[in-house]
């Protein structure tokens, strides 16, 4: 069983097949099998894939045909922004006036 966490509505979606092209979210209806669901995405990577081999895909947030395309456990735009956001809390934190 795979468990998919929905880049659009964070609703955790439970697979006991792989995710095909048409699946949707059942909360908010958004393709499930997008660059912005899958495992490999990465804003630094060449193509923004962590997966050498796959090809560039234009609209990352819709259902596209790579094979490579594997279910990402979280987020990763929201949890990346929300550990950024808080390394940013920290580190101001270190300078502020401890009177």
């Amino acid at each position: 069983m795979k468990e998919l966490v929905c880049h659009f509505c964070g609703e955790t979606v439970t697979f006991e097949r792989k995710v095909m092209r048409d699946d949707e979210c059942p909360k908010c209806g958004r393709a499930l099998h997008s660059c912005l669901n899958c495992e490999f995405r990465s804003e630094t990577a060449h193509n923004k894939c962590r997966e050498s081999q796959a090809e560039w895909v234009s609209e990352k947030e819709k259902d596209n045909f790579c094979e490579y395309f594997s279910p990402g456990l979280s987020p990763k735009s929201r949890s990346g922004y929300e550990k950024e956001q808080s390394a940013r809390r920290a580190f101001k934190d270190l300078f502020k006036d401890k009177k």
